[in-house]
């Protein structure tokens, strides 16, 4: 349905406009560029696994517990990080968090000994957690909201080439330059970000902000965190957040290559591929779901339980078979997956729509950290199983024990897709109160084949 439009956010004043559209791209694309590099410092680690092996003297165990030290650190601090952009704004969050990842690359690259290398990976992880939502925040911010969603997925969409250009110049400058000077670069190539955003980024409406962050300096933390995801729709906006991405990330993260070569004996080319195949269809669906999500913002949570199916079914066809799977089905379950991590993205327009401005900052890393607490529980939950189900001692597993160790997901898909449910259904309850009618599936499919579409469900 065509359109739609989502009642404003109690006690919200129409927002400023701004001075020019040349005026919003420029802090637009500094932004983007700063949550580009950030991707690429949060990324990077993963092209440089064996030489930090070698570096650390780590077990393949050690190796992944930096990972989940960082995504760690990203999700215990996206609710403090939200709060700390109400109070000093997008451009103090993106300039220090970028400073704050400089210095932690500029640690890795010295560090010689797995404590430094950790207090580095959380560092990264700390200054990362403030890029994202930021840009998020500037963008509802500076751009009227029919264009917000596509242009968060865009930023997603920039965030994913970040993955790319670790696994191509990043990976290249390794071989060729080593590892202190590889991580030497990115932390210039972080001061750099930080340098740009300092310049370039500034807060829309700055009276405006001022006054806002005073109003949340009075506030006390607990209470305004309360305040900030009281609304269902938030609460939608972070179960649809947990539910969409963590499978796709599982794979990407840790045990995509290890579950290809090993159980699916496919060469390190093709699960290379494979990999590579998950981002681009990151990239390529980013921009599908922003418009959808934008010419028909009431029917965003079909969105997000279409994409939970059809992960399920795809999880579903992969391991029901105790034989390995011919190519182009492995390359189907990575594009039905990979899908996962764009309508993620979904969760921050629910935060957007729902929560007052002065408190966006916290409800987005609220939504934020759904999809990371997802993540971080479903990596761990395949490594104890794959750990529980093989002889000690294995650094390779099986084909039937990788088919134990994903089924678990199933746990994280059951409650995410109940979380959405549930708190559609309370959004829904709370739209009716003001005065929006909700029509049954049979009545949407029944307007779309008249001139009047009628109005449309608000979840």
């Amino acid at each position: 349905m065509r359109g739609e439009r989502l009642p404003a956010p109690a006690g919200e004043a129409p927002p400023v406009r701004a001075p020019s559209a040349r005026t919003a791209t420029v802090v637009l694309v500094a932004a983007v560029t700063a949550y580009f590099v950030a991707v690429v410092h949060r990324t990077a680690l993963g092209v440089a696994g064996v030489e930090a092996i070698d570096r650390f003297d780590l077990s393949a165990t050690g190796l992944a517990m930096f990972s989940v030290t960082q995504l760690t650190v990203y999700a215990a601090m996206q609710i403090p990080a939200g709060r700390l952009l109400d109070r000093f704004g997008v451009r103090a969050m993106i300039v220090t968090g970028s400073l704050v990842m400089a210095c932690g690359q500029l640690v890795l690259a010295l560090a010689t000994d797995v404590p430094a290398a950790l207090v580095a990976r959380v560092l990264i992880g700390g200054g990362d957690a403030a890029i994202f939502i930021s840009v998020c925040r500037l963008v509802a911010e500076w751009f009227p909201p029919r264009r917000v969603p596509v242009l968060v997925q865009t930023t997603g969409l920039i965030g994913q080439a970040g993955q790319i250009a670790s696994a191509i110049p990043v990976a290249w400058l390794l071989h060729r330059q080593g590892w202190t000077t590889t991580f030497g670069t990115l932390a210039a190539l972080g001061l750099f970000a930080a340098s740009l955003s300092a310049w370039k980024i500034r807060d829309r409406a700055p009276d405006a902000t001022k006054a806002g962050a005073e109003a949340v300096a009075h506030d006390a933390f607990w209470p305004a965190v309360r305040e900030s995801v009281r609304p269902a729709a938030t609460r939608l906006g972070f179960w649809s957040h947990f539910v969409s991405p963590f499978s796709a990330n599982v794979i990407a993260l840790l045990w995509g290559v290890p579950f290809f070569v090993t159980a699916q004996h496919r060469t390190k080319a093709e699960a290379s591929l494979l990999l590579t195949l998950l981002t681009l269809t990151a990239m390529t669906a980013g921009p599908v779901i922003g418009h959808l999500t934008s010419r028909h913002p009431l029917r965003r949570s079909w969105v997000v339980l279409t994409s939970s199916g059809a992960t399920l079914a795809a999880w579903v066809l992969l391991l029901v078979h105790d034989t390995p799977r011919p190519m182009w089905q492995l390359a189907a379950f990575v594009v039905v997956i990979g899908v996962g991590g764009p309508v993620s993205l979904v969760g921050m327009d629910f935060a957007r729509s729902s929560a007052p401005m002065r408190l966006l900052g916290t409800a987005t890393g609220f939504v934020n950290s759904g999809g990371f607490i997802s993540t971080i529980t479903g990596v761990l939950a395949v490594g104890l199983v794959l750990q529980a189900v093989s002889p000690p001692g294995a650094t390779t597993y099986s084909l039937d024990a990788y088919r134990l160790a994903f089924s678990v997901l199933l746990v994280p898909w059951v409650v995410g897709v109940v979380g959405v449910l549930r708190n559609r259904r309370r959004a829904r309850a709370v739209l009716r109160e003001a005065g929006t009618v909700v029509p049954t599936v049979r009545d949407v499919l029944r307007r779309r084949s008249s001139t009047d579409p009628g109005p449309g469900d608000p979840a």
